[in-house]
């Protein structure tokens, strides 16, 4: 690490920030199949899915069925549906008509009979079955969790970032694509409850084979891996919130044995939504409300449906990430996962090798929570601190078209990237307007990182491509060199990309003043006894 080698610190890194999917040294047709826009997805867009489930904890085994709806676009005879082995597909019909398909990996390609016209809108009817990817280490490794409570109660989630929604469901599996609506009917042991995203619609308890149907609504456009399935021994308990958008349902999925303790800890819940809305704008699935719900593993961002699994205890698992103090005020998968309702549910990235804009704004929004309710101080210690589990071992975005992301840096290295962004903007009502304008142009929107800086860009009126540059496609850190003789500050940037000139405010005895480096000696008088670069950069300094 360049920073504190300390044990605790490679602890910490290793399990917060651990890589979803495994490093590769090349990558495979599957990669492409599963991380490009083929002409087998371009042709088509989704409109609706119609996920039907029955969950069998005592063997481990799911079945059901998923209706496609979609658009479309121009006229093809093929459709790229994605189910990761050991799944398999039974069926796939359309209009009735049972249809041929070829498969390569996960990815299936069906051979559609029906004429595929333009403006319609067509149905794909896709039955499967099997028993899924256990998750060994969820939620970084994904799949399904096949765990008990201390009852010996089934304990069920999913889990399947990076991974993919088709390790447990088939679909249009590659994020530019966002279903628009979506209902999602679970059976379950009639013992067990089932939660999943949206609100529940329904419930419906079989005459016989004791099973139950909960059937849940989404309203709102939602990612694949945001959809999720948890089952358990569950009570609810839940409160309104009055929003920026009025009244807003929040409730709280919890085992029955855990009900008086979240009760009082998942009031983190509501001061991370006022929070928030201050900073990033309304919750923007008010129609869909917002549930915290309990799960066997550490937790996730699953739309209007966020689980929880931090052992009720503030920090991350009872740590400080910052090693300052401040990672102690709050509930870090509360206020993190919530987060990521504004960047990874609202704002999508098209690729996963802009997964920067998921983790990177969302590890800064636990700051900012820090600043909403002990200010600015608080706020840069954290952060700050943060730096401490940066490795620089890869930049921030992937290669695209290969589902691979970037160096897990995109959480804390993206946070003092947009806290040092902050200090350049020289203004906090303004830095406010941006990110909550983001929120509003990109509403319910998959983006690239291109959208993100210029959309930053034209805010701030500066041209910041080589700042995004060197943060997020570069490893090396700036770093200042200087050197103070006869009267005179000398300095230069070192370890920079083309065209990096980031001003900087540094102490001259007791005196702020602004200098201006680039990769030229620039000189300056200097009258004072010590020099010292502001600590809110994300910078290097080295005197000479």
């Amino acid at each position: 690490m360049k920073y504190r080698l300390l044990i605790l610190g490679i602890l910490i890194t290793t399990s917060v920030n651990a890589q979803l999917l495994k490093d590769k040294a090349q990558f495979t047709k599957q990669d492409t199949l599963r991380g490009s826009i083929t002409p087998e997805r371009a042709w088509w867009d989704l409109n609706y899915y119609d996920l039907n489930i029955k969950v069998q904890p005592d063997k481990k085994y799911i079945s059901g069925y998923n209706i496609i709806r979609y658009k479309v676009l121009k006229s093809h005879d093929v459709i790229q549906i994605d189910l990761q082995d050991p799944l398999e597909v039974v069926a796939f019909t359309q209009d009735k008509v049972q249809l041929d398909y070829n498969k390569i990996g996960p990815a299936y390609f069906v051979y559609l009979k029906k004429e595929q016209v333009p403006g319609d809108y067509n149905e794909l009817y896709v039955q499967y079955s099997g028993q899924p990817k256990e998750a060994v280490r969820a939620p970084w490794d994904g799949g399904f969790s096949w765990k008990k409570d201390d009852n010996g109660k089934h304990f069920v989630a999913t889990s399947c970032q990076g991974l993919g929604a088709s390790v447990w469901w088939p679909n249009k599996d590659h994020m530019y694509d966002e279903v628009d609506s979506m209902r999602i009917a679970i059976d379950v042991p009639k013992d067990l409850i089932a939660v999943a995203n949206g609100r529940l619609r329904d419930t419906y308890e079989y005459e016989y084979g004791g099973f139950k149907m909960y059937e849940w609504f989404v309203s709102n456009p939602i990612n694949n891996y945001g959809v999720n399935v948890n089952i358990g021994d569950y009570v609810n308990f839940s409160e309104v919130y009055e929003g920026e958008k009025g009244q807003l349902d929040m409730d709280y999925w919890v085992l029955k044995d855990n009900l008086e303790k979240a009760k009082e800890h998942f009031k983190d819940a509501p001061k991370m939504m006022k929070a928030f809305e201050h900073w990033f704008g309304p919750y923007p699935f008010y129609e869909d409300s917002f549930k915290l719900v309990e799960v066997p593993y550490l937790g996730m961002e699953h739309q209007s449906s966020v689980t929880y699994g931090n052992q009720y205890k503030n920090g991350y698992l009872g740590r400080d990430l910052s090693r300052t103090g401040w990672g102690l005020k709050f509930d870090f998968i509360i206020i993190h996962e919530a987060g990521h309702e504004w960047f990874a549910n609202n704002i999508t990235n098209k690729d996963i090798a802009d997964m920067w804009i998921h983790e990177g704004f969302t590890a800064y929004s636990e700051n900012l929570f820090l600043d909403y309710y002990y200010g600015k101080e608080a706020s840069a210690d954290y952060v700050i601190g943060t730096r401490a589990n940066i490795q620089n071992d890869k930049p921030l975005i992937g290669p695209y078209n290969v589902n691979k992301e970037g160096s897990s840096d995109m959480y804390y290295k993206g946070a003092n990237m947009l806290h040092t962004l902050r200090q350049l903007v020289e203004d906090d009502d303004l830095w406010r307007d941006i990110l909550r304008g983001l929120n509003s142009e990109f509403y319910h929107q998959t983006v690239t990182t291109k959208q993100i800086e210029d959309y930053i860009s034209e805010k701030t009126n500066k041209d910041l491509s080589a700042f995004f540059n060197q943060y997020l496609r570069d490893t090396r850190i700036p770093t200042l060199e200087y050197k103070i003789e006869d009267g005179k500050l000398k300095f230069r940037y070192v370890n920079i990309v083309d065209g990096f000139d980031m001003p900087i405010e540094v102490m001259i005895g007791d005196k702020t003043e602004w200098i201006f480096p680039n990769s030229e000696w620039k000189y300056k008088p200097f009258t004072g006894t010590e020099f010292k670069v502001d600590r809110d950069y994300f910078i290097y300094s080295k005197q000479l």
